[in-house]
């Protein structure tokens, strides 16, 4: 069941004055970029303006100057915690504990299974105190006052995170059952909620403990929080400075330490717990009905806390500071055997009657609300508009999924909540230079629209240098996305080519299968050979292997190096028979044929006869077919008849004719012999 939207807040783009001006904006994958045009308000623009305002929430960057008369533009970011430093640690943490649990054994089932998911989910929260300390440590090393404002409400969100967190691994990942229950509900108060070691250390470390003025509050912490071994270590400083008090303390005492506790294991069943829960609560209350401690206020307070009177709690109010420590306590000393389905009836009341209507309750509180309610719905999307980034409900998510029990809840656009959840977690992290990395995976484990997702934001990667591309490309390949990786790969052709770097613009035209670039980079080479009369990148040239069949300027530009080398090495037969192939098959260029035939020219002068009589006819065909113009080229230039160029055709026609002579006598000479 899809739940109506609500009206996103209204948030102020600071600089910007729709009331001035009107604004216009495009979207981008992570953030929006916010301009203000020349035009004055006309018309509904005041509406249009608002409704924009309404839809851009999250953190603003100017990047104008504001000078009068001009135009400033913003960028607007969503998730804006990406870019603090100090959260890194906690993207990059949580990626590999994500990475684990997709990677995880599914066949593990039941009790195997379960502690599986509650290790995942207490090393999500590791990671997120980790962080939280390093925040802390942060805030109190900075001088900086703006910044130190910043790390301490990092500091209150991650806190507010690890609470929710642990809660939720309480109630749904772990799902503990009566009994049991309890006890997690009271570590989470002691390791969260009430924080008294600097209150414990300044009354222990002072000279007459019992006679500090925070004593009482220690003893009645300690009490509220069923931390009954500590209560009655202190309360023995009270007796040993105050004698007179023996006979209650020993009886308080007592009772302290006879209360029945629920166990983790199976000791004892939830009746029996009962049955002895309800002795000791008989046996308290007759104390207090006998005025055992009617003498000494601070004790009687105690037993009535013991007895679980609702009025001598609250007025521990100040001690516990949030209602949800009221709701535990009340159930240590009201209903320890508490069902998990009953939590949502004692929360509400404890809710009330903590907050009295002299205050309304805040977002933190309507999420934990939520949480003992078993509404894990409501839980995500209170935190999805609560907290400032996708991280939380992303991966809570995923692990309750994991844990089977989201798998209900489809969203109307095809997805599920959790898929849904990652996608605009992994999409804010596409938006930072290096993170972008992460959330590759998080796509790759988004079964309906991941690759899709991927395959768009791929794209949109600034390509700054050649291992950034490579790491990219690489990403690409092993996921058989073609068309990305003929676009990344004509990308960086097209920026080696602008920067004259030919051996990496062609090395990239033929990862990219490009069969026309690769002929254009081609003839840049030949013509850049032409104007220089030698090669670049060598290296590459001499190993093109098969690659230089992806076009015949390719195989042409292989081909006329290996004649280069062949002439190098004087193996001058097999050089003329490949120089004569390149002009025969009509690989090469029509404007080129004058420079092999130029080529030709050292051959053609050698004391030893190269060419044969065939060879030499063929030659001149090409010389003929050169300077009248019948190319087969329909690109190619016609034969410019400058003085430079007649003087070539009459060298090449004199030593055609001269090698030709040659060869007839020695034919002649062969057969007449």
């Amino acid at each position: 069941m899809e739940e109506p939207d609500t009206e996103p807040p209204l948030v102020v783009v600071p600089g910007a004055d729709p009331s001035a001006r009107q604004l216009c904006f495009a979207w981008g994958p992570a953030e929006v970029l916010v301009c203000e045009t020349r035009f004055g308000r006309a018309g509904g623009s005041r509406s249009r303006s608002r409704s924009m305002s309404r839809a851009l929430t999250g953190s603003v960057a100017d990047t104008g100057e504001g000078a009068p008369g001009s135009s400033r533009v913003f960028v607007v970011r969503r998730d804006q915690d990406i870019y603090i430093q100090t959260l890194r640690k906690l993207f990059n943490e949580s990626h590999g504990i994500f990475m684990g649990l997709q990677r995880s054994e599914e066949e593990l089932a039941g009790k195997s299974r379960k502690a599986q998911l509650v290790q995942v989910s207490k090393n999500y929260r590791s990671v997120i105190r980790a962080c939280m300390e390093d925040m802390h440590q942060a805030a109190v090393s900075t001088r900086d006052p703006a910044l130190q404002g910043q790390y301490s409400t990092q500091v209150s969100i991650l806190s507010a995170m690890e609470l929710i967190w642990n809660l939720c691994e309480i109630l749904f990942v772990e799902a503990a059952a009566a009994g049991p229950l309890l006890l997690r509900l009271l570590d989470w108060v002691r390791l969260h909620v009430c924080d008294v070691d600097s209150m414990v250390r300044e009354v222990l470390s002072s000279e007459n403990p019992s006679k500090h003025k925070l004593f009482w509050n220690v003893v009645d912490v300690f009490v509220l929080q069923g931390r009954m071994d500590e209560a009655r270590h202190l309360l023995s400083k009270e007796v040993a400075a105050n004698p007179t008090s023996m006979n209650m303390y020993k009886i308080l005492d007592d009772l302290m330490k006879k209360m029945p506790m629920p166990s983790l294991g199976n000791t004892q069943t939830l009746t029996e717990l009962e049955l002895k829960w309800q002795h000791w609560h008989e046996e308290c209350q007759r104390f207090l009905q006998d005025g055992t401690f009617a003498s000494n206020p601070h004790m009687e307070s105690i037993c009535k806390i013991l007895v679980g009177d609702e009025d001598a709690i609250l007025e521990k109010k100040e001690l516990m500071t949030t209602w949800y420590h009221f709701l535990v306590t009340r159930l240590l000393y009201s209903h320890p055997t508490v069902k998990p389905m009953e939590l949502r009836f004692y929360a509400q009341s404890s809710m009330d009657l903590f907050l009295g209507g002299e205050s309304s309750p805040e977002p933190l509180d309507m999420i934990l609300m939520a949480a003992f309610e078993f509404e894990m719905h409501q839980v995500i999307k209170e935190c999805s508009i609560v907290l400032s980034n996708w991280w939380f409900v992303a991966h809570l998510t995923d692990l309750l999924d994991h844990c089977k029990l989201l798998q209900s809840h489809n969203l109307y656009f095809g997805s599920n909540m959790r898929e849904f959840l990652l996608l605009e977690y992994a999409s804010g992290l596409f938006s930072h230079h290096s993170l972008w990395q992460l959330g590759v995976d998080y796509f790759d484990h988004c079964p309906e629209f991941g690759r899709v997702y991927l395959e768009l934001h791929i794209e949109r990667i600034p390509l700054n240098t050649e291992q950034k591309a490579l790491k990219v490309l690489r990403i690409c390949e092993q996921r058989q996305m073609h068309e990305q990786v003929r676009s990344i790969c004509k990308i960086m052709a097209m920026k080696a080519l602008r920067n004259n770097r030919l051996g990496s613009a062609l090395s990239w035209s033929i990862r990219a299968k490009d069969a026309a670039f690769a002929t254009l980079i081609s003839d840049r080479f030949l013509k850049d050979y032409c104007e220089r009369g030698c090669f670049s990148d060598l290296d590459l040239i001499d190993n093109l292997g098969p690659s230089m069949l992806l076009s015949d300027r390719l195989t042409f530009l292989g081909k006329y190096r290996e004649f280069h080398r062949l002439y190098g090495e004087k193996r001058f037969p097999e050089a003329a028979r490949l120089l004569l192939t390149l002009m025969t098959a009509h690989i090469a260029p029509c404007s080129f044929w004058m420079t092999l035939l130029t080529d030709a020219l050292p051959l053609l002068e050698q004391k030893e006869i190269i060419f044969s009589a065939e060879q030499t006819y063929e030659l001149m065909r090409c010389l003929e077919d050169l300077t009248a113009g019948n190319s087969s080229d329909p690109s190619s230039a016609p034969f410019q008849e400058d003085d430079v160029e007649t003087t070539k055709v009459e060298m090449l026609r004199l030593a055609l004719a001269r090698n030709l002579a040659r060869v007839i006598v020695k034919e002649g000479t062969v057969e007449g012999s």
